[in-house]
């Protein structure tokens, strides 16, 4: 696995792991209780009709329209695959962008395309990652004839701001949804897109390209907490704490001489003052994000974290500062 992410590593969970962005208010007391009832003895309802129709109702759509996916990077991987089927060739996705869209396209030889006209898949993600913001090229896209995504992982965490695309927009491209990390349970995997109103025909296909159970009954749980109402309400809750936590975040780290790049999520990007000695760090229990993987080389991807957390990594920047002096 050559894949870049955030999160434990071969010393196991960081104390302070800055390098995703999992809501650090949770995780959400309705989800995870959900999750925990669960019953994993019995397999889920092939079919997921009481998920898709909750999830649908949730997001005013036809049931039609949801189609389920064992989480994000599977859709994007099988959403890949399904265009490449039709004859697809080309790919286009923003400078700056997740790396899994770049390595489900190589995997199934998609060319990479500078002009989105010229796309036969095209994906977006707002607020975008890694640097948390609107994309600016979103409006356009959207217009494209290809086959359209619009990663919408973070709206959730969204603390201020709003999407590009207005509601007719949105019902011209894909929505891909992956809940986990706005509530706080990025080990529970499971997501879902909802197909545009013209899309019900690669909706069936991907439907028809799953595997049998992509949703496990812990994924299932979480994602039917997801549209209840205490959920929507703990998250309204906790995005007032995360814009808290952020303001403090930034100014800490500007006082450090880091040099922070506008954001509109619950991360942030940002350039430190001088050469981290990561492993000096991590053996404080703190984990950053390098984004060069992301597009942004020379910067680092931060989560926002409760003060306690903002307080070690303070202490932790100061004694690499006084190395580097």
């Amino acid at each position: 696995m050559s894949h870049e992410h955030g999160g434990p590593d071969a010393l196991g969970v960081p104390r302070w792991d800055f390098s995703t962005n999992a809501n650090a208010v949770g995780p959400c007391p309705t989800a995870l209780a959900a999750v925990q009832r669960a019953d994993p003895q019995r397999y889920p309802d092939p079919a997921y009709t009481g998920l898709r129709g909750a999830l649908a109702a949730f997001h005013g759509v036809a049931a039609e329209r949801i189609v389920v996916a064992g989480s994000a990077s599977e859709f994007i991987a099988r959403t890949t695959a399904a265009v490449v089927r039709v004859g697809g060739q080309s790919v286009w996705w923003p400078a700056l962008a997740y790396g899994d869209y770049a390595h489900a396209a190589k995997a199934w030889g998609l060319q990479r395309v500078d002009d989105p006209a010229k796309a036969d898949l095209l994906w977006l993600c707002e607020p975008s990652s890694p640097l948390g913001t609107a994309e600016p090229l979103a409006q356009a896209v959207a217009g494209q004839g290809g086959v359209v995504v619009l990663d919408r992982a973070y709206e959730p965490l969204r603390l201020s701001g709003d999407c590009s695309l207005g509601a007719d927009a949105l019902d011209s491209v894909w929505q891909l949804w992956s809940p986990n990390k706005a509530l706080g349970l990025t080990g529970v995997r499971g997501a879902y897109a909802i197909a545009p109103l013209q899309g019900l025909a690669l909706a069936r296909s991907l439907e028809q390209m799953a595997p049998s159970w992509p949703l496990g009954a812990h994924a299932v749980a979480m994602l039917t907490a997801w549209v209840q109402a205490d959920t929507q309400r703990w998250l309204v809750q906790s995005r007032l704490q995360l814009a808290e936590w952020k303001t403090a975040q930034r100014a800490m780290l500007q006082d450090a001489g880091w040099q922070c790049l506008p954001s509109e999520a619950n991360y942030l990007c940002a350039r430190a003052p001088h050469a981290l000695d990561v492993e000096a760090l991590r053996a404080q229990g703190i984990k950053l994000r390098d984004t060069t993987s992301l597009g942004l080389p020379g910067h680092w991807r931060l989560g926002v974290l409760s003060p306690q957390a903002q307080a070690a990594l303070a202490e932790a920047l100061q004694t690499n500062t006084e190395i580097h002096s």
